[in-house]
């Protein structure tokens, strides 16, 4: 079989704000710009990363410099609907589809300013691992705790 043999997937709708669970305002930048005057779709992930580690640190659930325990990026994707510029705000909306034992899946939407609907959704998948031997360790139930109150 070759992947003409499959019918495409349905292309995702846009998701509104109602659909998160709490937000994150990220500046763009200048450099964020890329040669066709929007922000490059490279950057997209750094505001899915900027927006989960943020949220980690604001709630205790990590101190990326001393946490025994850290959680490390295993898959990602994105869906683009309409640009992002600069000079703007992206408002990052958080929520979690899964909790696992040791795996968190996060769905984040990127909101361009006050738009209502997303330009931009994606999810990020984190393990939970022992800093010093990379290998997964369960979540703890004080970390489950508060990484609930994403969960939809």
């Amino acid at each position: 079989m070759t992947s003409t043999d499959y019918p495409p997937a349905p292309r995702p709708e846009p998701l509104s704000r109602e659909d998160f669970r709490d937000f994150l305002t990220i500046p763009t930048r200048w450099m964020d710009v890329d040669i066709y005057g929007h922000v490059n779709n490279v950057q997209y992930f750094s505001y899915f990363d900027t927006a989960v580690n943020r949220w980690y640190v604001e709630h205790d659930i990590l101190d990326p410099a001393n946490s025994s325990q850290i959680f490390l990026v295993v898959e990602s994707g994105c869906h683009y609907f309409s640009e992002l510029n600069f000079p703007d705000d992206v408002i990052a909306g958080l929520r979690i589809e899964k909790i696992g034992s040791s795996s968190v899946v996060f769905q984040i939407g990127l909101f361009s300013g006050g738009a209502s609907t997303t330009a931009a959704h994606g999810r990020f998948v984190h393990v939970h691992v022992d800093r010093a031997s990379r290998r997964p360790v369960p979540i703890p139930e004080q970390k489950r705790a508060v990484l609930s109150r994403l969960t939809l």
